[in-house]
Formats: C-alpha cells, sequence, structure tokens
C-alpha cells in the first residue's frame, strides 16, 4: 500500500543497493536543470550558473567508467551548452 510507512530495514535495504555513481548522476541532473533555470530573465543568478559549471567541471570526469559513456557524453554536452550560454548572458548583462 502506498500510504503505509516506509520500514527503517526497507530504508536500510534501499541504502544498501544505492551506489555513489547513481546518487552523482542525480545530483548533476538537479544541478543542471537549476542552472538553465537560473539563466532565465525572471530567475537570473549568473553566479548560481558559474558555480553549476564548476560543479560539472568538475564531477563528470570523476564518473569516467563508472557511467555509461553515452550519459557520459550527455553531461559533457550539458556542460558545454551551459558554458556558452552563460558567456552569452554575461556578455548581454554588460552591454544591456
Amino acid at each position: 500500500m502506498a500510504d503505509e510507512p516506509v520500514t527503517e530495514a526497507e530504508l536500510l535495504e534501499a541504502l544498501r543497493q544505492l551506489q555513489v555513481s547513481d546518487l552523482l548522476v542525480q545530483t548533476l541532473s538537479t544541478v543542471s536543470s537549476l542552472a538553465y533555470r537560473r539563466l532565465g530573465e525572471e530567475e537570473r543568478d549568473l553566479e548560481q550558473v558559474r558555480l553549476a559549471i564548476e560543479t560539472l567541471r568538475a564531477l563528470v570526469p570523476v564518473l569516467s567508467g563508472s557511467i555509461a559513456p553515452e550519459l557520459q557524453r550527455d553531461f559533457e554536452q550539458v556542460t558545454a551548452n551551459l558554458q556558452l550560454a552563460y558567456a552569452d548572458a554575461v556578455s548581454s548583462s554588460q552591454r544591456g
């Protein structure tokens, strides 16, 4: 039943099965989503975008060999896209 509380044993089993790489993939997905959101005009925060880019640049190489090569390439592409969008945002904020 969905409304039943999770038992301590179930939580421990879930933690036992969890891989660090799984957690990092989820974290990097969240970080990249937040960065894209912070690039938007209404929620622009370029310092947060810069921090997200640096996080991706630091952690994506660490995952090499622990995740599928396609997923690694996806994160590398996200990082590159964010870097370009960040540069454009910085440039436009300096002009305007």
